[in-house]
C-alpha cells in the first residue's frame, strides 16, 4: 500500500502489523485548484437549478418523490450486494406474498427508505452532525443482516474494505483505527458547520463532494457506510436549500462507474488528487440532475395524459383520485384501492376493471381472486436498472 500524501492523510503502521489511513481535516491543503473545476461546477449548478425548477412545477411533488426515493434505495442497496427488484419492494409494502421473495433483502431496502425519510424530516430539528448520522444509521440497520452491526453507533473495532469475506491482510483499504475515529468525525462535523457559516468560501457542490469522500475514508460504521455516505450528499443539498425536494441521488451514476469511483477515492487518499475526484463528482451531479429533471417532466406529462384517458372512458372523481395514488404505489389490489380512495370493495373492483380496460393497469397474477394490478407505463420510468450484478467492496 502506498505511503499516502500529507494533502489527504497518511498511512500509519498499527500494532497488528497492518497500516491504517488517518485522514487530514478538510479542506485539503494546499487548497483545491478551483480553476480546474469551474466548467464542471457551472454545468452541475445549472442542472441542479433546472431540476429544482422542474420538481417545483409538479402539481404534487410527493407523487414523484415517493417512487424516486424507492428507486434510489434499491440502487444504493444493490451497490452493496442486496438483491431484490422494485416490484419486490412494492409487493412487500402492499403486503402481497410473492413467490421466492428475498424478504431479508427487501427489508433492508425498506429500512433505507425509512432512514432517508427520517433523516430528511429530522433536518427540521437537527443540523447535519454525528448525532443525526447515528440516528439515521439506527433506522438503516434496525432489521436485517446489519442488525448485529451496532446500529446507531460508531464502530469500536477496526474495519476494512476489500473483496467480500477477505481478511484484513487482503484489504484494499483500511480506514482510521478506533482511537482516531472520534477526532476524524469531529473534524468532518466542524468542516460541515464551518462551510455553512461561511458559504462563500467553497461552493456547496464542492463541499458535498469533499464531505462524501471524507466520510467514505473515515468509514465510521461497521456496516452501511456506503448508503449513509451517499445519502449525506442529498441531506446537505436539502439542508442548504439547494433542493426544495430531495430528488438528487448519485447511486445510478456511481453504479455505472463503480470501478472509476473506487479508483478516484484511492487517488484522493494516496495521491492527494482531490481535483480529479471533484470533476468526476460534479459530472455525476450534472448527469443525475438532468436525468431526474427529465423523469419529472415525463411524470407530469403522463399524469395529464392519463387523466384525459380516464375522463374519456367515463371515469369520475374516484378514478382520478386512484390515478394520483398510483404515482406513490403503482402495484395495487382491491383492498388497497378501497382503503386509499375510501370506496367499497365492489366500487374498488369496478374502478380497477375500468383502469384495466383503458390499459392503464395490467393484472399480473392471472387469478380470479386476490388480483394484483401493475401500473406498467409509470414503472418503466423508474425500472431502468441494469441487469448485471453489482457488489460493493464493503469488507468486514
Amino acid at each position: 500500500m502506498a505511503a499516502g500524501t500529507d494533502r489527504s492523510g497518511r498511512s500509519v503502521r498499527q500494532p497488528g502489523g497492518f497500516s491504517a489511513f488517518i485522514p487530514r481535516p478538510l479542506p485539503p491543503k494546499p487548497d483545491l485548484d478551483l480553476s480546474r473545476l469551474l466548467g464542471a461546477l457551472s454545468a452541475a449548478d445549472q442542472a441542479l437549478g433546472r431540476l429544482d425548477g422542474a420538481t417545483r412545477q409538479l402539481p404534487d411533488a410527493d407523487l414523484f418523490l415517493a417512487m424516486y426515493m424507492r428507486r434510489e434505495a434499491l440502487l444504493s442497496s444493490q451497490i452493496e450486494g442486496i438483491d431484490c427488484t422494485l416490484d419486490d419492494v412494492l409487493a412487500f409494502e402492499l403486503s402481497e406474498p410473492v413467490a421466492d421473495l428475498p424478504t431479508v433483502d427487501v427489508q433492508e431496502v425498506v429500512n433505507y427508505i425509512a432512514a432517508m425519510n427520517f433523516g430528511l424530516s429530522r433536518l427540521d430539528e437537527l443540523p447535519i452532525s454525528r448525532r443525526l448520522l447515528c440516528e439515521v444509521h439506527a433506522h438503516l440497520l434496525r432489521d436485517g443482516r446489519g442488525a448485529d452491526k451496532t446500529p446507531g453507533e460508531f464502530r469500536r473495532t477496526q474495519n476494512w474494505v476489500g473483496p467480500k469475506g477477505a481478511p484484513l491482510a487482503q484489504a484494499t483499504f483500511v480506514p482510521p483505527p478506533v482511537e482516531e475515529l472520534s477526532r476524524a468525525i469531529s473534524d468532518l462535523e466542524k468542516f460541515i458547520h464551518d462551510s455553512a457559516d461561511s458559504p462563500g468560501e467553497l461552493p456547496l457542490l464542492v463541499v458535498c463532494g469533499l464531505v462524501h469522500a471524507q466520510f467514505e475514508t473515515i468509514h465510521p460504521f461497521l456496516d452501511g457506510n456506503g448508503r449513509i455516505g451517499r445519502l449525506l450528499i442529498t441531506l446537505l443539498l436539502c439542508e442548504r436549500g439547494a433542493l426544495g425536494v430531495p430528488v438528487l441521488y448519485l447511486s445510478t451514476y456511481l453504479r455505472r462507474r463503480r470501478t472509476r469511483y473506487f479508483e478516484l477515492l484511492t487517488d484522493v487518499r494516496f495521491k492527494g488528487d482531490w481535483e480529479s475526484w471533484m470533476l468526476f463528482f460534479l459530472e455525476g451531479v450534472r448527469d443525475t440532475a438532468q436525468e431526474a429533471a427529465e423523469t419529472a417532466r415525463r411524470v407530469h406529462a403522463m399524469r395529464e395524459d392519463h387523466r384525459r384517458v380516464l375522463s374519456a372512458a367515463g371515469g369520475g372523481v374516484n378514478d382520478l383520485a386512484l390515478l394520483d395514488r398510483l404515482f406513490t404505489q403503482p402495484l395495487v389490489n382491491a383492498k388497497w384501492v378501497s382503503q386509499a380512495v375510501g370506496v367499497t370493495p365492489a366500487t374498488a373492483n369496478s374502478i380497477l376493471a375500468r383502469f384495466e380496460r383503458t390499459g392503464l393497469l395490467r393484472e399480473i397474477t392471472g387469478q380470479a381472486r386476490n388480483r394484483v394490478f401493475r401500473y406498467d407505463q409509470y414503472l418503466r420510468l423508474f425500472d431502468q436498472i441494469d441487469a448485471d450484478e453489482v457488489h460493493d467492496e464493503t469488507g468486514a
